[in-house]
């Protein structure tokens, strides 16, 4: 789904700017500098190269700290392709237009002509639930892209390729002051979003950049389009996105594979009876389904799983999204889901008795989403940019301008008020509230800031139809209405989910 800039009240590219103030940088001109100075990849993963040398993909992944990303790559391909033989026979899958599943060129990975260029830094300190002592995270996200085309004329842009890096740093870390506390961090990255920042502002020594180096490293996020297929006589248009993640090993200095968080490894639960009753059990105790409840859920690692290959375009439904339909039983679930109604009726009862107050899943069917939008699969698939949700400005461009480049999806967007409130309790010396309501539909606090934008019930948003009789009104979904003068229209005859139009169209 693409992010949406027209309609009865659109949010425009200067609204933008003005969410994400104080919670990510995504100005052009300030982006270019850090990239060709010490934020660039190069200097972060190898901190011994002179400022200025960009580091190419061709020297990239022989650092022995990537060796183990490259390699776990090649892996991830091979078994894409050899699943896809075995599912799709008939449907020829490589490098090329010549395919009807077009490969990702791996050459890309160990060419001299393309490198991953900065093109946002993103402040996570709303996951400092994860781990407290970390204040939370700071992204550098890396978007790999051709160096070999230099741009020409005013209109060019540069040669961006499907696949970010995301270089995930403790807001706190090793390279950090003991004495430094996450008010602090909070402080310096709200006062440097207060107005048009200065590199001096960001970077001197009361900017929140200034706290930012190598000794932070905490892991590597990668998420890439590994095929895509045009739409064909036998099947609509089609892309998979492979997303993995590789933990930092500090004494070692090498990335290293690992678990995915939230990543439920499906296909192994429901193969596994006793990790089946395992996970049911876990999930259901009543401490960890209020935490799923308020989207703050951390998931043990043994259910977890190193990979996901998340398809896209996905619809509205549950039954459209994955990778968690199939756990929950009801249409297209097998038969030995590990949730049935009754087990879910069974947790609210219990939520209710104890008098914990649910914010979000009232219901199966929002069991169901959340279940499936706490992972990283599920969540890519809501509201991003073609399988990105912060694709990032392309600085690289002849003249590049916030005004006519989208960094982020409306999930990132709309997500910004939340997160800013989040800072502003670190700041102010409270404890932050880290819950967050669906993905599909922001965290408002009691803001109206969102109000009438396609982030919250404006033209595009999502939203749920009730049903004809009250009774029958999904309590999950009840309160995703859409503004005055539009309409909730859903596809289908069956389906209540569906965007905010302008009424009579």
């Amino acid at each position: 789904m693409f992010l949406l800039l027209c309609g009865a009240a659109p949010v425009r590219a200067g609204d933008d700017r003005a969410l994400e103030r104080g919670t990510a940088i995504i100005d052009p001109a300030i982006l270019r500098a850090l990239d060709q100075g010490r934020l660039g990849l190069g200097r972060m993963l190898a901190p011994e190269r002179p400022a200025g040398t960009p580091l190419p993909n061709s020297e990239l992944f022989k650092l022995s700290s990537m060796l183990p990303v490259r390699e776990a790559l090649t892996r991830e391909f091979d078994r894409y392709v050899e699943r896809h033989s075995a599912s799709l026979p008939n449907e020829s899958i490589g490098v090329g237009e010549g395919f009807a599943f077009q490969l990702f060129d791996r050459a890309l990975l160990d060419s001299a002509d393309v490198r991953f260029v900065l093109a946002g830094i993103v402040n996570r300190m709303d996951r400092a639930y994860v781990a407290p002592d970390n204040c939370g995270e700071i992204r550098l996200i890396y978007r790999l892209t051709r160096t070999d085309l230099p741009p020409i004329g005013e209109n060019a842009v540069s040669q961006r390729l499907p696949m970010t890096l995301n270089l995930v740093l403790k807001a706190k870390g090793e390279g950090n002051d003991a004495s430094l506390t996450c008010r602090e961090i909070a402080r310096r990255w709200l006062a440097a979003g207060s107005a048009s920042p200065a590199m001096e502002q960001l970077s001197g020594k009361n900017g929140p950049l200034d706290l930012i180096n190598d000794r932070n490293i905490q892991r590597i996020e990668t998420n890439l389009q590994i095929a895509h297929a045009p739409k064909s006589a036998v099947r609509d248009f089609r892309t998979d996105y492979l997303m993995k993640v590789f933990d930092y090993d500090a004494a070692a200095k090498r990335f290293a594979e690992a678990p995915m968080e939230n990543q439920i490894d499906r296909d192994r639960i429901l193969a596994d009876e006793e990790l089946r009753r395992d996970f049911k059990t876990w999930l259901l105790d009543p401490a960890h389904f209020s935490e799923l409840d308020r989207g703050t859920l951390v998931i043990p690692e043994r259910f977890l799983a190193r990979a996901a290959v998340a398809p896209t375009p996905a619809g509205f439904d549950v039954s459209d999204l994955q990778p968690e339909f199939g756990l929950v039983q009801g249409e297209g679930a097998s038969g030995n889901a590990v949730f049935s109604e009754g087990d879910v009726v069974g947790a609210l009862k219990r939520a209710a008795a104890d008098g914990t107050r649910l914010q979000n899943i009232q219901s199966l069917a929002g069991f169901e989403r959340r279940l499936n939008d706490v992972t990283c699969a599920g969540c890519h698939q809501t509201r991003g940019i073609g399988g990105f949700h912060f694709p990032g400005v392309d600085w690289m461009a002849a003249k590049p301008s916030n005004s006519t480049v989208v960094p982020a999806s409306p999930h990132f967007f709309g997500d910004q008020v939340r997160r800013r409130d989040i800072l502003t309790s670190f700041r102010d010396g409270e404890v932050p509230d880290f819950s967050r309501s669906f993905s599909n539909r922001p965290q408002l606090r009691g803001s109206s800031e969102l109000a009438g934008t396609e982030y919250s019930d404006g033209w595009g948003a999502h939203c749920y139809l009730p049903a004809a009789k009250p009774s029958e009104t999904d309590r999950s979904f009840r309160g995703w209405s859409c503004a005055e003068g539009l309409a909730c229209q859903v596809a289908g005859k069956t389906s209540h989910m569906g965007m905010c139009f302008v009424k009579g169209r």
